[in-house]
C-alpha cells in the first residue's frame, strides 16, 4: 500500500501553494482532482508545473456558473480534503464555504490559505507573494542585497512554501485525529502567519533589544563600506574558484576554520602576531586585507581541485552555488534517489525532485504525468476511489489534534527541533534530548537562552550523556512508549550512539522513525556538516535572489568578486528566513505523513527527509527545467521586479509594490490611474503584447506617476479601486509581527519563559475550527530531567546519584 491510498482530495487552488499541498497526497497514493478555471490555472505556464501537477486529474469548472458549482459541491460531499486559496470567505456565496460543506460532509478536512488570514487589515489582499513580502517586512530584511537604494524584489518563496507546508501539517494532523473522532476540521493559515516558522532567533533578538537595549550590540555581517564585520563572513566564506564557480565554505568551529585556512595556504597567519585574534578585528583595513587574502587564495584552485581537497580532508568543505537543473544534479540527491524522471504527457521527460519524504514501507508511486487541461469532464466528474467506511462516532471533543502523540527528538541546532516545536503546538508531547551542557543553539547569540528559546517552545528537555550505557538505557525507556523518534545527526552517528532504526524498532516495533539529516544518511555528503548557508547555496537560494548580480566567470576582478560575494551572503538568508527553516517544515510534514500512515494501517516504519531535498521542493520554481519550458522570470538588474506591472516603485515618500499581471487587473489599474494619466490613450500599452514589448517604457511612465504621491496614499487609493498595490514596510518582520499588524491579525499571544518571563510569541501558525492549539513557552536545558526520570520509575536518590556522576543534567 501507499501511505495515503484511498483518500480523496479536491484542490481548487490555481497556484503553487495549493499545488504543493495536494502534491504530497498525490505522491503517496491519494486521488486528487484539481479544479481549474476555463482556460486553465495560471501555474500551467510555469516550468515547475509538471512537478507540482504530477499524479492529479484536471476538472475545468467555472465557479460563476451554478451547474459547475453543483459538480464541485457533489465532489466535495465525498472528499476527505478540500483545498482553497481564495480571499477568506469568498466561497461562502457559492455554497462552497466550510459551513456549507461541513453540513453535508462532517468528515471533511477543509484547508484555507490566504495572504494574511481572515482577521485584520489585509483580509482582502490578493494572493501575490510579493505583496506579503512587502507588508511583512521581508523586502526590508533583504534590503542589503539591493544594488540601488530601494527594497529589493525577493525571488525566494519565503512565504508561499511555508504556507503550503503549514497547511499540510494542519490537514495531516486533522486526518490523524479524524481516525479517532470521525469528524473533520477547518484548517486556516496564511502566507503571513506561516512565515515565522522560518525564524531562528530574530524574534528574541528583537525582544531583547526592546527590553534590554544595552544587553549586547548586534553586528551585521558587513559594515557601511561593505567590509566584513565579525567572524561569520570569514567562517562562512563565499569565494570564487579559478574557473569561475562560486563556493560556500562552512567552517564554523575553530578546528574546521583552521583546516580551511590550511587548505587556502593561509595557516601561517595563526602564528603571525599581526593576525592575533584571527578572524575578528576592530580595524577595518585588517578585515579587508584578510578577506582579500582569502579570496585570492581560493581562486588559485579550480572547482575540481577544490573537490579533491574536500575528498582528502573531511575537515574542509565548501558547497557549490547551484541553480536550475544543477541543483538536481547534486551528488547526494542522486545517491539518495531524491530525484525522479517522469514522462510528462505534453512535455516529454522532466527531471524533478522526488517526494519530500522517503517512506521505506509505504513508498510513493510516481510516474503519472501532470494532467492535460480537462482530463475529467464535468459530466464524468466522480471519485474512482471506493467510499471509506464511516466512523460510528461523530463528535469532536475539544482536544488538540496530536493529543497523546509522544515524540523523542535527537535534534541539534534548528531544523529538527523547530519541526517538533510546531508539532508540540498541535498537542504532541515532545522530549528534546540534549547534551549535559545543553544544545549549542541556546548560546549562539550573546544572551542566555536566546538562540534556542523559540525551538524549545512547548517541549520537555532531558539532558543526558548518551555516551554512557546508563544514559542510553534512560532514553530507551522513553522510546519504549514513543510514537515517533526523529534523529538529525550526520550519517552513522545515530547507529554509533545506539539509536539507529533497527535498535529503536527492537524496543518499539511500531515506531515512526525519521532520519532528518542535512545531506543524507550515506555517502558522498552524509558525513558533511550542513548549515543554512551551505544548503541554501546548494538549492539555489542566493543565486535566485540575486538574479545574475553574481556572475560565474573566471575573469572577475578582486573588487568584483568581493561585491558579488557580499551580495550572495546577504541574499542567502537572514536570521528570520533561511534554508534551515524550509528544512524544519519538511521534517514536520514527514513526521505527520508517517503518523497518519501508521494510523491508517501501515504500521511503523523508517523514513528519510533531508535539508537538501526539502530545499529542492521549496526552490522548485527555479530548478525544474526541460527543453521548451518557460524561462525563469528573473527580476531586472536593479531587483525592482519582473516587469512594469509586477515590481517596486518609488513614491514621493517610501516605496510601493504593484501587482497587476493579468488583463483584468490592468483594466482596473488603468481606471484607477485615470485622474493622473490616461494609459488607455497610449497605443503602446493597449494590448498584452504591446505592454510586453514596451515594458521599459511602461515602467518609466509608471515611475513618474507613483512619484507624485506617498506610499500610504497609493496603497489607500489603489486598494480601494481593487488594484493590488501596497506600501512596502521599512521595518523588518519582527516589529511588524510583534506590533500593530501582528496584533490586528490575531497572530500574537503571551507565554512564559524562565529567562524572558512573560513575552509575546506566535499564537500558532494556523487556526483550527474545532481543536485547540497548545501554545507554550520554551524551557531551559534539563528543566524536566527529574520529572522525566520520575515518570520512568527512577527514585529521587537514584536521580541525585545519576546527576552527581554526570549521567544526567
Amino acid at each position: 500500500m501507499t501511505a495515503l491510498q484511498g483518500l480523496r482530495v479536491l484542490d481548487l487552488s490555481p497556484h503553487r501553494i495549493g499545488a504543493q499541498i495536494s502534491q504530497l497526497f498525490a505522491d503517496f497514493g491519494a486521488e486528487v482532482i484539481w479544479v481549474e478555471p476555463p482556460g486553465g490555472a495560471r501555474i500551467r505556464e510555469e516550468s515547475a508545473f509538471p512537478f507540482w501537477g504530477r499524479g492529479k486529474q484536471s476538472l475545468v469548472a467555472d465557479l460563476r456558473v451554478e451547474a459547475d458549482r453543483a459538480v464541485v459541491r457533489t465532489l466535495a460531499e465525498g472528499a476527505d480534503v478540500f483545498i482553497e486559496t481564495n480571499r477568506p470567505g469568498s466561497l461562502d456565496q457559492w455554497g462552497l464555504g466550510y459551513a456549507a460543506l461541513k453540513a453535508v460532509n462532517p468528515r471533511l478536512v477543509y484547508v484555507s490559505v490566504s495572504s494574511f488570514g481572515s482577521v485584520g487589515p489585509y483580509v482582502d489582499l490578493k494572493d501575490y507573494e510579493p505583496l506579503v513580502h512587502a507588508k511583512l517586512g521581508v523586502m526590508q530584511a533583504f534590503r542589503r542585497m539591493s544594488p540601488i537604494d530601494a527594497p529589493p524584489y525577493v525571488s525566494v518563496p519565503w512565504c508561499s512554501f511555508p504556507a503550503s507546508q503549514v497547511a499540510l501539517h494542519g490537514a495531516l494532523a486533522s486526518l490523524y485525529a479524524r481516525e479517532h473522532t470521525g469528524v473533520g476540521q477547518h484548517v486556516e493559515t496564511s502566507m503571513a502567519q506561516a512565515y515565522p516558522t522560518l525564524d531562528t532567533w530574530s524574534w528574541f533578538e528583537y525582544l531583547i533589544d526592546q527590553r534590554w537595549p544595552d544587553a549586547y550590540t548586534r553586528v551585521n555581517n558587513f559594515d557601511d563600506d561593505d567590509v566584513p564585520v565579525g567572524a561569520f563572513p570569514f567562517l562562512l566564506l563565499v569565494a570564487l574558484t579559478k574557473d569561475g564557480r562560486w563556493l560556500q565554505f562552512a567552517s564554523v568551529s575553530p578546528r574546521l576554520f583552521q583546516a580551511a585556512m590550511k587548505a587556502l595556504g593561509l595557516d601561517w597567519m595563526f602564528t603571525d602576531p599581526k593576525w592575533a585574534g584571527l578572524p575578528v578585528f576592530e580595524d577595518q583595513a585588517r578585515r579587508l586585507e584578510l578577506w582579500s587574502l582569502m579570496h585570492e587564495a581560493a581562486r588559485t584552485k579550480t572547482l575540481a581541485e577544490w573537490q579533491q581537497v574536500f575528498d582528502e580532508d573531511p575537515n574542509v568543505f565548501a558547497e557549490q552555488f547551484r541553480i536550475g537543473q544543477r541543483v538536481l544534479d547534486h551528488p547526494q540527491l542522486v545517491a539518495d534517489g531524491m530525484v525522479a524522471d517522469i514522462v510528462d504527457d505534453e512535455r516529454g521527460p522532466v527531471h524533478q525532485p522526488a517526494p519530500i519524504v522517503r517512506m521505506y514501507n509505504t513508498p510513493a508511486q510516481l510516474g503519472k504525468s501532470a494532467p492535460r487541461l480537462g482530463t475529467m469532464s464535468a459530466d464524468q466528474a466522480a471519485w474512482s476511489t471506493p467510499d471509506a467506511p464511516v466512523a460510528s462516532v461523530l463528535h469532536a471533543p475539544a482536544r488538540p489534534l496530536l493529543d497523546g502523540v509522544s515524540i523523542v527528538e535527537f535534534g541539534t541546532m534548528f531544523a529538527a527541533p523547530n519541526a517538533t516545536r510546531m508539532l508540540a503546538d498541535l498537542g504532541a508531547h515532545v522530549v528534546h534530548i540534549e547534551e549535559l551542557e545543553g544544545d549549542g543553539i541556546r548560546m549562539l547569540i550573546p544572551f542566555p537562552e536566546a538562540g534556542g528559546a523559540a525551538v524549545m517552545q512547548g517541549k520537555e528537555s532531558l539532558c543526558v550523556d548518551l555516551q554512557t550505557d546508563e544514559g542510553r538505557q534512560i532514553v530507551y525507556g522513553l522510546i519504549a512508549s514513543a510514537d515517533v523518534v526523529v534523529q538529525a545527526f550526520r550519517a552513522g552517528v545515530a547507529e554509533r550512539l545506539g539509536f539507529g532504526y533497527e535498535k529503536v524498532k527492537a524496543i518499539r516495533p511500531d515506531v515512526v522513525y525519521l532520519n532528518a539529516p542535512g545531506y543524507g544518511t550515506n555517502l558522498p555528503y552524509g558525513q558533511r556538516p550542513a548549515y543554512a548557508p551551505s544548503i541554501g547555496a546548494a538549492v539555489g537560494i542566493p543565486l535566485a535572489n540575486t538574479a545574475g548580480l553574481a556572475p560565474e566567470r573566471a575573469d572577475l576582478t578582486l573588487e568584483e568578486i568581493q561585491q558579488a560575494a557580499r551580495l550572495l551572503t546577504v541574499g542567502a538568508m537572514t536570521s528570520s528566513a533561511q534554508a534551515d527553516g524550509f528544512a524544519a517544515l519538511g521534517v514536520a510534514t514527514a513526521i505527520l505523513t508517517g503518523l497518519l500512515a501508521r494510523e491508517r494501517g501501515a504500521g511503523g516504519q523508517e523514513m528519510l527527509t533531508t535539508m537538501l531535498n526539502t530545499g529542492a521542493h521549496a526552490m522548485s520554481e527555479q530548478i525544474v527545467e526541460y527543453p521548451g519550458c518557460m524561462p525563469r522570470l528573473n527580476p531586472d538588474p536593479e531587483l525592482k521586479g519582473i516587469n512594469a506591472v509586477y515590481r517596486v516603485y518609488r513614491a514621493s515618500a517610501g516605496f510601493v509594490f504593484l501587482a497587476a499581471p493579468i488583463e483584468s487587473e490592468w483594466a482596473d489599474l488603468v481606471l484607477a490611474l485615470q485622474p493622473y494619466i490616461d494609459l488607455s490613450a497610449d497605443h503602446r500599452f493597449t494590448t498584452v503584447a504591446g505592454r510586453r514589448h514596451n515594458d521599459a517604457a511602461l515602467g518609466e511612465v509608471l515611475e513618474g506617476v507613483f512619484a507624485t504621491r506617498t506610499d500610504e496614499q497609493w496603497e489607500h487609493e489603489l486598494r480601494a479601486a481593487n488594484v493590488s498595490c501596497v506600501a512596502i514596510s521599512q521595518q523588518a518582520p519582527e516589529p511588524n509581527l510583534l506590533g500593530e499588524l501582528g496584533q490586528a491579525c490575531g497572530f500574537i499571544t503571551t507565554v512564559n519563559h524562565p529567562t524572558f518571563d512573560d513575552h509575546p510569541r506566535m499564537n500558532g501558525f494556523m487556526r483550527l475550527s474545532d481543536a485547540p492549539l497548545t501554545i507554550k513557552g520554551g524551557v531551559l536545558a534539563g528543566q524536566q530531567t527529574d520529572e522525566i526520570l520520575t515518570g520512568l520509575g527512577i527514585g529521587a536518590e537514584a536521580i541525585a546519584d545519576l546527576r552527581a556522576r554526570k549521567i544526567v543534567g
